[in-house]
């Protein structure tokens, strides 16, 4: 390879950074990274309104790959939590992180926060465990009539499950029964993607929720009972992803860490670019040639040629902009792609309502409540204080994120920010989280294409899938990029294989679709 070889990324998040971070540090191709919006991180960024800071959808830092919990670290050390030592897993292998490595979370503001997860479920204006465990608690709001109900259809369908999972309802009520899923799965699921679960591809649960079921949920909380705090290690490999009770945090949101790699990236020699609209993509003999932009501020139009190319944009647009155009049977099932859209309402309050009695400030210590209410649009929310202190520009303050799913067809999604608000807080208030007049302050943002469905014409995705692998030199990695609910740490993993690929010549692309479908990440076999 040339010192002349050029990379252009298509947009700035977590697998377009890595992409470009591997590339600059393991070889002597440049990256040029072309994003459409003024951020970094792509969903990952952090928006910083009047000090207060929001993280769009939430993002946990944990994985169960090494490579990528080491890579994080490498940008942002861990805090030094009351001496405290962490024992990360490295391959079959433990080594102690001693916290004397590490600065204070209060010397420096580029440190990783070690936080402790509760997300809980708000159904019948009650908490509830999330994941649902049927706990002594969860038993007594539930009532023996629902607990038995619940019980007995368990039970059916552990005997007789059902042989092949033709949608999400089918792969829900083979592991939690089909009480339990009409009870705390079918309303919520069916708010966050606006069509009725038996359309859904069973595939997204299989992604997103892999093998947890009541057992496992059992088996955990049972676990926890005995596990010593110096035991529980950062790394939980033998956890279900959904029962990850610890991970870490960039003290200054998501976004702060993509922001430290772009600075890294421009400084070892990379570019990049903001405000570029992707136009065409223009190809010849099964390789791609260039990315024609267009910046959305001066309106000019202009070109860049590479000698590989990653894309993290969405495949339907991806594809729509091939010069020549793809075949049309490609171009309808890419148009018949469909994504779901994301509105957070950013809340500044004096305090909540519901509150936790045991802790000193009475502030519940929950970091995403799921709102089960069905009287409710609202899909969830956050408490930004208990993902990071910092996150809150006055401490004594309340800061929330509450979240709504649609498409931008949707009336919610067109509504003005001042009456969207006002919906937001009086939906708050109405099932009784909080007191409309302890609001203090209040933002809208809006999201497009914040999550690949898998319904519309998913079912022919992999005919996409198999025409863009002829172009030798085009890589798509993270979540619309492949059009797969990826977490951030599984979109990592894909820019990471792909440069693998390109650094040992090879011109493999199925190790990159193949991350995220083992439970975990290929590590364990």
């Amino acid at each position: 390879m040339s010192d002349s070889k050029k990379a252009i990324i298509i947009g700035a998040g977590p697998a377009g950074l890595t992409a470009a971070y591997e590339l600059l540090k393991r070889s002597p191709i440049k990256p040029v990274i072309l994003e459409k919006s003024e951020y970094i991180g792509g969903i990952s960024k952090t928006v910083n309104y009047k000090g207060n800071r929001i993280d769009i959808g939430g993002h946990r830092f944990f994985s169960k790959s090494d490579r990528v919990m080491e890579w994080w670290m490498s940008m942002m050390p861990i805090e030094d939590k009351d001496s405290e030592a962490f024992t990360i897993h490295y391959q079959n292998k433990s080594r102690t992180v001693d916290p004397k490595n590490y600065k204070s979370a209060t010397d420096t503001d580029n440190i990783m926060l070690v936080r402790n997860r509760l997300s809980r479920i708000y159904y019948m204006k009650q908490f509830f465990d999330y994941p649902i465990t049927l706990s002594p608690e969860t038993l007594k709001k539930l009532g023996m009539a629902k607990v038995f109900k619940i019980g007995m259809s368990y039970m059916k369908s552990s005997l007789f499950p059902i042989k092949h999972e033709k949608s999400l309802e089918d792969f829900f009520i083979n592991r939690f029964g089909k009480e339990l899923y009409l009870t705390f799965f079918k309303d919520y699921t069916e708010k966050v993607w606006g069509v009725p679960c038996n359309e859904i591809s069973p595939e997204w649960g299989a992604q997103r929720i892999k093998k947890l079921s009541i057992g496992k949920a059992i088996q955990h909380a049972l676990k926890k009972q005995f596990q010593s705090k110096e035991s529980k290690s950062l790394a939980q490999k033998d956890t279900e992803t959904s029962l990850i009770e610890r991970f870490l945090y960039p003290k200054l949101g998501p976004g702060q860490l993509w922001e430290i790699v772009a600075e890294d990236v421009q400084k070892s020699g990379g570019e990049v670019h903001h405000h570029l609209d992707v136009e065409k993509i223009e190809h010849a003999n099964n390789r791609i040639t260039s990315v024609q932009v267009r910046n959305k501020q001066t309106g000019a139009v202009e070109k860049y040629e590479g000698d590989y190319f990653f894309s993290t944009m969405p495949v339907k647009d991806l594809v729509n902009g091939l010069v020549p155009a793809a075949p049309q049977h490609i171009q309808e099932i890419a148009n018949g792609l469909m994504y779901r859209d994301f509105m957070t309402v950013g809340l500044l309050l004096k305090e909540l309502k519901v509150k936790d009695e045991t802790a000193a400030n009475k502030l519940i210590k929950d970091n995403w409540i799921y709102i089960q209410e069905s009287e409710v649009k609202m899909g969830r929310l956050q408490v930004f204080n208990n993902w990071s202190p910092y996150m809150v520009k006055e401490q004594g303050n309340v800061w929330i994120g509450l979240e709504y799913f649609c498409f931008k067809e949707d009336k919610v999604w067109n509504m003005p920010d001042a009456e969207f608000i006002a919906l937001a807080i009086d939906e708050l208030a109405r099932i009784g989280i909080i007191d409309k007049a302890n609001v203090l302050d209040a933002t809208l943002l809006r999201e497009e294409k914040t999550y690949p469905a898998y319904f519309g014409s998913y079912d022919r995705f992999d005919e996409i899938k198999d025409y863009m692998n002829q172009f030798a030199n085009l890589f798509l990695v993270g979540r619309n990029g492949m059009h797969k609910y990826n977490n951030s740490d599984h979109s990592m993993l894909t820019a990471m294989t792909a440069v693998d690929n390109i650094i040992a010549g090879s011109d493999e692309k199925e190790n990159i679709w193949a991350i995220n479908t083992e439970q975990e990440y290929h590590e364990k076999k």
